[in-house]
């Protein structure tokens, strides 16, 4: 008498829990019970296209991350376009991801110009833009581009390490300034100055190029005839080469510093000499496959056993490609922090939640935090010189804000 009720009502329940389970599953564009679709746009051609070697990079690590049975259970489809470095092919080719291909979200494009291209519609939209490979100020914005975040240090804080560092070791300084014409090499220098303030050491000159040109070499001979003792170069990694090959061949001796997009020991110092790089400064938050001060560090072998397998036609030592690894990792972690609520919402919530993160090749006291007020996702870079074939950490985490701001 009691056998049929009962199973009755525990296959009531049973559908009721089957119900339940499947109602917390949150789903945006591009997602499935097995499968999220991500997209991006690299410059795989143009005056750029030596970041290709990020996207493929990317692209390798998801492969990877497949091989291994996804996140969470679904495969991660990267689609990864390319926009030649121009910005009305950067929002062409990100409306097609949006509009045709239906992705969840903009993740890891890199590039300060493309960025700048679709932050607005990506905003508008409210799809995901998060992240970026770039450090301007407007991508950690979130009063005005709330759907943008960042996962580069930003070039401000970088310009303004830069300018304490100067001022506590040369106080008297005559300075030389050699910066992309764009947001990139400006807000390097926003971020100098800030630092600087009214102190003794001055910026004597400054000189500006355009991404199209084919050299810097006039720029270099103006900045030495300036009379200035110390040279920041804001610049990419083409130009950073030239940059220090021509000071060399002027025979001048500034106190040199390169912004860390440009400091990679094997794809800019190398070609450029390293008889031409000795001395010179930078900042540094990840550890590197082609320097020889981590040639035995764990974290770094496996790094380069990962290039030989999943980019096997890649060079471990890029610099460039190694940024796409951090950022892999941090959209990896989110994706996964995320669960079944693959909203786009969600998304942007797990991006503007990190707190303390640390991934694999980041170098030791540097962490990943943001929050809703503050999408800055590094708060602190380390100060390092080049010595012989290979760069030397000199300090500790510094964040390049006055005693008493640090977050």
């Amino acid at each position: 008498m009691f056998g049929r009720p009962v199973g009755w009502i525990c296959a009531v329940l049973l559908a009721g829990l089957s119900t339940a389970g499947a109602a917390e599953k949150k789903y945006g564009p591009g997602v499935t019970d097995t499968e999220i679709k991500l997209g991006q746009t690299v410059p795989y051609s143009g005056p750029a296209s030596a970041f290709s070697s990020y996207g493929r990079l990317m692209a390798g690590y998801f492969e990877m991350i497949n091989a291994s049975g996804g996140i969470n259970g679904r495969r991660i489809t990267l689609i990864s376009l390319d926009n030649a470095f121009s910005p009305p092919r950067a929002l062409e080719q990100t409306r097609k991801l949006v509009e045709d291909t239906g992705v969840l979200a903009d993740v890891g494009t890199v590039g300060t110009t493309p960025n700048v291209a679709i932050q607005k519609y990506l905003n508008q939209a409210k799809v995901p833009h998060i992240f970026i490979s770039a450090g301007g100020r407007r991508f950690a914005d979130p009063q005005n581009f709330p759907w943008s975040v960042p996962m580069y240090p930003g070039f401000e804080m970088e310009g303004r390490t830069f300018g304490r560092y100067i001022l506590r070791n040369k106080p008297e300084a005559k300075i030389g300034v050699l910066y992309q014409n764009d947001d990139y090499g400006k807000d390097f220098l926003v971020g100098l100055k800030a630092a600087l303030g009214d102190g003794n050491a001055k910026i004597v000159a400054e000189a500006a190029y355009e991404l199209t040109e084919p050299t810097i070499d006039s720029q270099i001979v103006r900045l030495k005839d300036s009379g200035a003792d110390v040279l920041l170069d804001f610049s990419t990694p083409k130009f950073t080469a030239q940059a220090l090959r021509k000071v060399k061949e002027l025979n001048w001796s500034p106190l040199q510093f390169l912004a860390s997009p440009t400091n990679s020991v094997q794809t800019v110092l190398k070609p450029a000499g390293f008889e031409n790089a000795q001395g010179i400064m930078t900042t540094q938050f990840t550890k590197q496959a082609g320097d020889p001060a981590w040639a035995n560090d764990p974290e770094v072998r496996e790094y380069v056993e990962f290039v030989k397998k999943w980019v096997p036609n890649d060079d471990p030592g890029d610099f460039v490609a190694l940024s796409g690894y951090i950022i892999a990792q941090g959209i990896a972690q989110a994706i996964k922090q995320c669960g079944d609520d693959l909203t786009r919402e969600n998304l942007l919530k797990q991006a503007t939640t990190m707190k303390g993160q640390h991934f694999k090749m980041m170098l030791p006291g540097i962490q990943l935090n943001t929050s809703p007020g503050d999408y800055a996702p590094y708060q602190s870079l380390r100060m390092a010189r080049f010595e012989g074939s290979s760069w030397q950490l000199i300090d500790d985490a510094s964040s390049g804000q006055p005693p008493g701001q640090q977050k």
